[in-house]
């Protein structure tokens, strides 16, 4: 409830740096209070409290302090934490990096206005992630799993396809079964370009796609400051369609990056104390409080799913942002720019690449009885290719044996045809047969993740249909 006699417009600013506004003789003032500006001609713009030190607090300015003065801009306090309206028609629409309707249609009707960072999971209360969700992608399908529940986190670089393989898995994921129909998506895009925005919007109405997906768009023209807002915003629309409408939803949050560069950009503005490449020390506590939001609570339906998606300062997997993503997360997929050169979509690395979850979620009654010996074999048989891709660069291939040759040919196929999809949804069957066909071209001897059973049930009847 807002107390009615701290809603006055406050006009004690002291100074203005950056996204920033600092305040003195506020008295009473919570911290992460939402907070309202108020600028010439009624600019109202939305704030939090982000410090308060004795009688001063520093107020952080989500659509920037561009054009506010000191002696007219005025703060009103309203002792609240920041809000988002949700209801059961948020789907099918699309919204700004603070939550705000920007398709053209009507504002949300509110069922439940719930704060935007939410509450911790009691871990007493939590499920471990399980059941499979479908991607689409058959190398993040087969040999890298994502359960309901799981935060699976995509590795990329600068330049790479990352946005082109988020705005894929989010057209083409779906659940198996008969909660089918419960799946929902919640897509944030986070510091992208006007093109790039246009780009996920047009592919999700063109491919039919909309009507179960929730789009935020926070472009790079907005200030900085509303970036620490939009992953928020969309997990707490996430939070409602899991917990309150039993959904399964699966959230895609691109590109992280531009969300720790806005919050190292923040911090440097308080004059805190920089930790690793100017980052700030609580970064790992920042990302955990996004990260964590992930999960199944017992006794409460749906979940919620992350693919959180970040670029790699000059590709540095050791970099503080995908370092601490890696702490925090279940695995990681890794793109590849060597396989981009060559023109292979997605540019998916299998052989760091690792979902720690994934025997949680396939198997006899999820995906199939024989799925976990079929990922192992196509893994195995990939990492001798690559050595003897690396070794054959030296000796030559007229010094590898037949097995060796067979191998190699392999691993060319596994780039070529499994790993290269381009732009179509290939289903679980598909990545099976074509899995095992790939497999059938090797002798019985490299199949030593298989068992006997396994080879003459799918290997043998491969080689007899060619």
């Amino acid at each position: 409830m807002i107390d009615p006699q701290r809603c006055l417009f406050h006009t004690g600013l002291t100074s203005i740096q950056g996204p920033l506004i600092f305040v003195r003789n506020a008295q009473g003032v919570g911290l992460y209070e939402r907070v309202e500006v108020r600028a010439m001609h009624d600019d109202v713009r939305l704030g939090r409290v982000v410090l308060i030190a004795d009688d001063k607090v520093i107020v952080e300015v989500f659509q920037g302090t561009e054009g506010l003065s000191l002696g007219e801009a005025r703060v009103k306090f309203l002792s609240e934490s920041i809000l988002l309206n949700v209801g059961p028609s948020m789907l099918g629409r699309i919204y700004n990096g603070v939550g705000a309707p920007i398709d053209g249609g009507p504002e949300i009707v509110a069922r439940r206005r719930l704060r935007i960072d939410g509450n911790a999971i009691n871990p007493v209360r939590r499920v471990v992630p399980r059941e499979f969700i479908e991607t689409g992608v058959a190398a993040i399908d087969a040999m890298n799993s994502l359960v309901r529940g799981q935060k699976l986190p995509i590795f990329s670089g600068s330049g790479l396809s990352h946005d082109r393989l988020a705005s894929n898995i989010a057209r083409f994921s779906r659940l198996r079964g008969t909660q089918a129909e419960k799946f929902a998506v919640v897509f944030a895009a986070i510091g992208v370009t006007f093109d790039t925005a246009e780009h996920f919007r047009r592919e999700m109405d063109e491919y039919g796609a909309m009507q179960r997906i929730a789009l935020f768009l926070n472009l790079a023209s907005d200030p900085s400051a509303e970036r620490l807002l939009t992953p928020r915003v969309a997990l707490t629309a996430a939070e409602y369609l899991a917990y309150e409408e039993g959904r399964h939803v699966l959230v895609i949050l691109t590109d992280m990056t531009n969300y720790c560069e806005a919050l190292r950009e923040v911090s440097s503005s308080h004059g805190e104390v920089p930790s690793r490449k100017g980052y700030p020390g609580y970064m790992y506590s920042d990302l955990a409080s996004i990260y964590e939001r992930a999960g199944r609570i017992s006794g409460r339906p749906g979940s919620i799913t992350q693919i959180p998606i970040l670029s790699m300062p000059n590709d540095d997997i050791t970099h503080p942002i995908p370092d601490l993503s890696g702490y925090i997360t279940e695995g990681q997929i890794v793109l590849d720019r060597e396989l981009d050169r060559r023109g292979i979509f997605p540019p998916i690395k299998l052989l760091p690449c690792l979902s720690r979850l994934m025997n949680h979620g396939i198997g006899k009654n999820m995906t199939h009885v024989d799925h976990p010996a079929f990922a192992q074999q196509l893994y195995s048989s990939y990492a001798q290719a690559h050595h003897l891709r690396l070794l054959s660069s030296v000796v030559g291939e007229e010094g590898l044996s037949a097995a060796d040759r067979q191998l190699l040919r392999f691993g060319e196929r596994m780039d070529d045809e499994f790993i290269r999809q381009d732009d179509f949804r290939r289903t679980l069957e598909e990545t099976f047969d074509l899995g095992w066909m790939l497999l059938a071209e090797l002798p019985d001897e490299v199949l030593v993740r298989l068992s006997d059973d396994q080879i003459d049930e799918h290997i043998k009847r491969h080689r007899h249909d060619s």
